[in-house]
């Protein structure tokens, strides 16, 4: 499947709380799970299909024992001491939480093969059975964890299918030799060495789904993408971000998620629109039909008892329609809402993209220009060493060749002649014959043409005040310029 990338997703946190567990194994209360379905990126019917890795092994999701007793359990059977145990507020990084998956298409590609389920909300997929595919990604994902982290530092590996994306949620405990180290382990030194650890374990990663069609993805660090709801998507507007690079790498993983969450929006409210369609043509007809009957009925025509024995079951089917009809178009409406916000939302991170970029060009010239006249400076402090250094094996013949050049008056008097061409650049000539003057040079006795013309442009101006300068600068007759 082309383009399909993988997702690995790194969080640290101070711990994990009993919601958060019940959330990971489904262990959900009712109004727990009225929310979930109420979100609409959960379906009930798909929960049983849900499974965790135990041991290397494929299990149902055990949901007598929470993540938090999990950990508890394989601390105290490791004498290991929990750094928050006891503390009012939890102040140690003890948990990593990885989210692993992929590309939408190929991840319920693995999970579903060719079956055909209905991702809408409210559908009933409980015919559907899991493939082997996801259990061996699961189970080669669960081992390149436990390669890596160590089996025992393994609290939950719990793999979801029972939402729009397969993928799995592992609790990590980030433990080495027998204490927590998530420094050590995962963040390094500083945020550099961080930085590069997440790629690494991207790239890592990439060679263990390499097998399944799934290509390298982007670490956070690299691209700010996140597991998020649609609801976010607008925030993620005000969000600062560190560099523009960031934010604008941001911006594309969220137009890519809008644009997918688009087209399923545009399938739904067309499904919908041709259910209120096809239900309005059936009560018309029902309702014609059943005109009809009445007028029968008043006039006396036909068998009465079989007109209204027809006519009740119309009324009901009528009843029925009416019903079903309301339900479909209160539906279709929240779906025209939903499509309608999501483009709204695609319309703002367009617009907020494309001032980025503008932003980023603009950023990139000035960067331009600082490293060119950064260059400049180099190039042009070699170039007075070199002639300071050549000057002094010169003899006096070939010395006086360089008699009156702006190179000899930059080489001796260069800070000094650098600020009385500013000032005249600037147009403080007043100034700059001051500066001068103060400062051994003989004024503003010159011979060359003065004042800016009309059409010379900043460059040609910049190198007529610098000529200027070296002239000022230079010590009147009987004086020596101050070295």
């Amino acid at each position: 499947m082309a383009n399909a990338k993988q997702v690995l997703d790194v969080q640290v946190s101070k711990g994990i709380t009993t919601a958060q567990s019940n959330e990971h194994l489904r262990n959900r209360s009712e109004k727990a799970a009225e929310y979930a379905m109420k979100k609409g990126n959960y379906d009930p019917t798909r929960e049983h299909l849900n499974f965790e890795i135990v041991n290397g092994k494929v299990r149902p999701v055990d949901k007598s024992r929470s993540i938090p007793d999990r950990m508890a359990d394989s601390l105290r059977q490791r004498g290991i001491k929990d750094p928050n145990e006891g503390l009012v507020e939890p102040k140690y990084r003890t948990v990593v939480n990885i989210i692993l998956g992929g590309s939408r298409e190929l991840m319920r590609q693995l999970a579903f093969g060719k079956q055909d389920v209905d991702f809408e909300q409210g559908a009933d997929n409980s015919r559907i059975v899991r493939k082997p595919e996801i259990e061996q990604w699961a189970k080669d994902a669960y081992r390149f964890i436990s390669e890596k982290y160590g089996e025992q530092n393994i609290a939950a590996f719990v793999v979801h299918l029972d939402e729009q994306n397969p993928h799995v949620h592992c609790t990590l405990l980030p433990i080495k030799d027998g204490k927590f180290a998530y420094k050590e382990i995962f963040a390094g030194k500083d945020k550099y060495e961080y930085s590069a650890r997440m790629k690494q374990l991207h790239s890592d990663f990439a060679e263990v789904n390499r097998k399944w069609g799934l290509a390298r993805g982007s670490s956070v660090s690299e691209s700010g993408a996140r597991h998020r709801t649609t609801e976010e998507y607008r925030r993620m507007l005000s969000e600062e971000c560190t560099t523009i690079e960031e934010q604008i790498a941001r911006h594309k993983e969220v137009l890519s998620d809008l644009q997918s969450d688009i087209r399923l929006a545009e399938r739904r409210v067309k499904g919908l629109t041709s259910m209120v369609e096809n239900l309005l043509k059936k009560q018309a007809e029902k309702e014609a039909r059943l005109a009809v009957l009445e007028d029968e009925l008043k006039e006396h025509k036909g068998d009465a008892d079989a007109i209204s024995a027809e006519t009740d079951k119309l009324k009901k089917e009528l009843a029925y329609i009416q019903l079903k009809l309301a339900d479909k178009q209160d539906k279709l409406k929240l779906a025209d809402r939903q499509l309608s916000d999501l483009k709204e939302n695609m319309d703002a991170i367009q617009e907020r993209t494309e001032h980025l970029k503008e932003e980023a060009y603009k950023y990139s010239r000035d960067v331009h220009s600082k490293v060119d006249s950064l260059l400049k400076d180099a190039m042009l402090e070699n170039m007075v060493n070199e002639f300071r250094d050549l000057s002094t094996r010169m003899t006096g013949p070939e010395r006086q060749m360089f008699d009156g050049t702006l190179v000899q008056s930059i080489a001796e008097q260069g800070k000094e002649v650098m600020h009385c061409a500013t000032l005249l650049f600037l147009g403080m000539v007043d100034d700059a014959t001051t500066f001068a003057e103060t400062h051994g040079g003989g004024g503003s006795k010159s011979d060359l043409k003065w004042g800016r013309d009309e059409d010379e442009d900043n460059r040609a101006w910049a190198l007529r005040c610098m000529r200027m300068a070296s002239r000022m600068m230079k010590p009147a007759i009987g004086r020596k310029p101050k070295r």
